[in-house]
């Protein structure tokens, strides 16, 4: 069966993607709809990861791929422009993860790569592919990869996957007899384990009853637009007029009748202005480019930044200075590179971890303290003593 590239593959205007944007912000698919789709350098990356995953789940679980077949395509792979040493390294925590999965099962199950799934059942004209179904001994196992770092993204309550799981109910339930709904999502970028949550299929099943009428107004574009933190991947972020009014929005805060706010308000005015700086800064490279294109943007024009300066000729300018009594050793810096960097020199991670994690020569120092929302899952912090720790201190002699 041939295989349809990632990139080329269609997109349902309620993807399961998306879910967690429409189900919260109905309106927002049909807006987005309306403006044009760019892919960032990003997305493309996590394309090519997403390839490299396929092709090895297929090789183990699919279809008959010896070693010579194989490494030409990673060949391939490794050829593109995008490509990074680690998407090897981290599409194999993939593919053992997976492999942890099958073997869990007291007899081979059913599994499937890249499988696209039908989601009319729950959501108008909706459809999505789903990276890895297994099902066996009452049990369905929906898998996904992700190749992102910037958000993690955690399997509990996820609606991409829920949608995922129902899709594969729908094509499977005929066939085999499923209980139990198990969601993974690697994200080797940001956990070093997967992220599970598993929900008996009644619950699953409630839930896609449960979305119903919010998918039917989505997908006619009703309802009012809701502001979040599922704005941050919408196509209409930048420009979305109650995004913008709400990030710029303070006559709930002007009227404080005090000089100072109080502590108690600090936690509101946080959660207001929260992405109001990634928000600016996107929506003024957006205008930059609206500028370069030919637009106007009133107020505001495009210029030529500072300049850098670097060599014509490297090897050039290096030889010249040398004859001109620059010492060599003046010309170039050593210094010794990071531990993280030195991660980036294996391709197994679990080598790098023997070799240095493990004996001791590397150590994982706190990262400074950071705000963040009270739903975070990291425990609190603080520097306060307590009573017990002052107490138990050695007095001074």
């Amino acid at each position: 069966m041939s295989q349809v590239a990632h990139a080329d593959r269609d997109h349902a205007l309620l993807s399961a993607s998306g879910a967690h944007r429409w189900l919260h912000c109905t309106p927002s698919a049909r807006l987005e709809a309306s403006l044009p789709d760019t892919t960032s350098e990003a997305a493309k990356k996590g394309t090519l990861a997403h390839e490299i995953a396929e092709l090895k789940l297929r090789k183990h679980f699919v279809e008959p791929m010896g070693p010579q077949k194989f490494a030409a395509a990673m060949r391939k792979f490794k050829k593109h422009e995008l490509y990074e040493p680690e998407m090897d390294t981290h599409t194999d925590m993939y593919l053992e993860n997976i492999q942890r999965i099958v073997h869990s099962f007291s007899s081979q199950p059913y599994i499937t790569i890249e499988r696209k799934v039908d989601l009319t059942t729950y959501v108008p004209e909706s459809f999505g592919t789903s990276d890895c179904i297994i099902i066996g001994g009452k049990q369905l196992h929906v898998i996904d990869y992700k190749n992102g770092q910037g958000v993690p993204v955690p399997a509990e309550q996820n609606p991409q996957m829920m949608l995922y799981a129902l899709g594969a109910l729908r094509h499977y339930s005929l066939l085999y007899e499923i209980e139990t709904v198990h969601l993974s999502i690697v994200q080797p970028k940001v956990w070093d384990e997967p992220s599970e949550w598993s929900l008996p299929v009644n619950d699953l099943l409630a839930w896609g009853e449960s979305i119903k009428p919010i998918a039917q107004a989505a997908y006619k574009g009703e309802g009012e637009y809701v502001i979040g933190e599922h704005c941050g991947f919408c196509r209409a972020r930048n420009t979305c007029r109650a995004r913008v009014e709400q990030l710029l929005s303070v006559e709930e805060i002007a009227p404080l009748k005090p000089p100072l706010i109080g502590w108690d308000e600090v936690g509101e005015v946080l959660q207001r202005a929260d992405g109001i700086v990634k928000w600016y800064n996107s929506l003024k490279e957006a205008a930059l480019a609206h500028t370069l294109a030919g637009g106007e943007v009133e107020g505001w024009k495009a210029v030529e930044g500072r300049g850098l300066r670097q060599f014509a000729d490297l090897d050039a300018a290096f030889a010249h200075l040398k004859a001109n009594g620059v010492d060599e050793a003046l010309l170039y810096e050593r210094k010794p590179i990071t531990a993280a960097a030195t991660e980036k020199l294996f391709e197994n991670k679990k080598q790098y971890k023997e070799l240095l994690e493990d004996t001791g020569h590397v150590i994982k120092l706190p990262g400074a303290p950071t705000l963040v929302p009270v739903g975070d899952k990291r425990p609190p912090i603080t520097n306060r003593v307590s009573p017990e720790d002052a107490f138990s201190q050695p007095a001074n002699s």
